[in-house]
């Protein structure tokens, strides 16, 4: 029987040891939820809506418990934890409040004895392989819109993960969810492998670049709605007229919050020559400030890394931006964790004079690192924020709004920010371009996305 350790990033101690699933039992489950999906389609919605707002209710009386089962097994800050458990609730109400009218049928046209309408109907299974970084927003953006849908869902939590997984699964059986109906299905990328030779009918998956793409190779030849929401190297570009305090302590909080271990994180980041010295200052201090420590202790705020291997991705790019001439301001490198030096621990890093010849500004770097580069215009810098094969968020700082606008309107980006970054609403769809992926979650959009629309015409008489 094969198992899946749990380790504690922080310590590197293991936490507990799994039951993993093979490839028969894999099957065996998809099998189950394909045999219960039509059940829970003829139910009426209503029920379903009451089965997530249990879910809603449970999610809100544990979030202590459960955040502090987050922080054990990715690393992340315990305030930041509770954040995202947090943060979920209203997520689940925009889809408990709009989930019924978008998915209701849509009459479009009667006249001359013939009515149209468009209706709504379950893709079918969906298979969700889901994030460690956010397993609560990421699991959850694709799992409940699925069922409120009506289909059935086969869920791979992160092998780095799991424990959230467990528990986010456990609490929608518990609110009502049929256990062969939705399926938690644990264990390593061999899971998810096997997950994706199944009989299923959309798979979404939530990580790497790498990873997306080896799914999409899988997948191809077989006619099934594939969602990819890959990796980021998120810009900003601070403008002239910015402030450069605020906008400093905003993009060092959109770029260091949960250790930069965010697809969305802020990972490069232009400034216009006229304030770069005071931005660099400010964003500095503000760095200076975060406290690295032990994530069960509400002071702290960067946590560790969550998977070893990334260290080693960090420390290559400092190390080629060094080689290609940048100027290291502060970190730089891996350093002992507060639990007797164990664990995966890297400190907080900035640096100056780079540019694009540097892996820094074009590779992601999923870690507590940034790159800040001096430029001297808008069309500079415009230049090298679309100077990149991934197009996930980007963000402008500017007393102008319209300049602001002007500039945003010509990035290539799924989501824009204004004087902000790192930001998600479930009223906008949350979608990339380019090698950041394909399709959408999120907003009535990423509800219907779970649907197959049917053309109605019917002729009276």
């Amino acid at each position: 029987m094969p198992t899946l350790d749990i380790h504690n990033p922080a310590t590197g101690a293991l936490i507990t040891r799994l039951a993993a699933l093979d490839a028969a039992a894999v099957a065996a489950k998809a099998q189950a939820a394909r045999a219960a999906q039509p059940a829970w389609a003829r139910q009426p919605i209503s029920e379903r809506l009451g089965l997530v707002q249990r879910f809603r209710d449970a999610v809100a009386a544990n979030i202590d418990s459960l955040a502090a089962t987050l922080t054990a097994e990715v690393g992340k800050p315990i305030s930041q934890a509770r954040n995202e458990l947090m943060g979920l609730l209203p997520r689940i109400d925009f889809f408990l409040e709009r989930s019924e009218s978008s998915l209701r049928d849509e009459h479009v046209f009667d006249g001359g004895g013939v009515h149209e309408q468009i209706g709504h109907e379950p893709l079918g299974v969906v298979a969700c392989i889901s994030a460690w970084n956010y397993p609560w927003f990421v699991g959850c953006n694709v799992i409940l819109p699925a069922l409120l849908a009506g289909n059935a869902v086969l869920y791979k939590p992160s092998e780095h993960a799991t424990l959230s997984g467990h528990h986010l699964t456990r609490l929608l059986h518990q609110s009502g969810v049929p256990a062969t109906l939705l399926q938690c299905l644990v264990g390593g990328g061999e899971v998810g492998a096997a997950l994706a030779l199944q009989d299923i009918d959309a798979l979404c998956f939530t990580g790497s670049h790498a990873t997306g793409l080896r799914i999409a190779s899988a997948m191809a030849g077989r006619l099934v709605k594939l969602q990819l929401e890959l990796g980021g190297k998120d810009p900003s570009y601070v403008r002239a007229d910015a402030d450069p305090k605020t906008a400093a302590e905003s993009l060092a909080d959109g770029a260091m919050y949960n250790t930069g271990q965010s697809c969305c994180a802020v990972e490069r980041i232009y400034v216009h020559e006229a304030i770069h010295d005071a931005f660099v200052g400010h964003f500095l201090a503000a760095v200076a400030a975060l406290r690295m420590g032990n994530p069960m202790d509400d002071a702290s705020t960067l946590g560790a890394i969550t998977r070893a291997p990334q260290i080693a991705v960090l420390q290559a790019q400092v190390a080629d931006a060094l080689a290609k001439g940048a100027t290291l301001r502060c970190g730089g490198a891996a350093v002992p964790g507060p639990f007797d030096g164990q664990g995966n621990w890297f400190a907080p890093t900035v640096l100056t004079e780079v540019d694009h010849r540097m892996d820094l500004m074009r590779e992601e770097s999923f870690g507590p690192i940034i790159g800040i580069q001096k430029v001297a215009d808008d069309a500079t810098a415009l230049a090298l924020m679309n100077d990149s094969r991934y197009g996930l968020t980007a963000s402008v700082y500017s007393a102008d709004e319209a300049a602001a606008r002007a500039l945003l309107a010509q990035v290539r980006a799924g989501s824009v920010y204004w004087n902000c970054c790192d930001r998600v609403s479930p009223r906008l769809p949350w979608s990339g371009v380019g090698d950041s992926g394909m399709g959408l979650t999120l907003s009535t959009y990423g509800i219907q996305t779970f649907s197959r629309t049917k053309a109605w015409h019917l002729r009276h008489g």
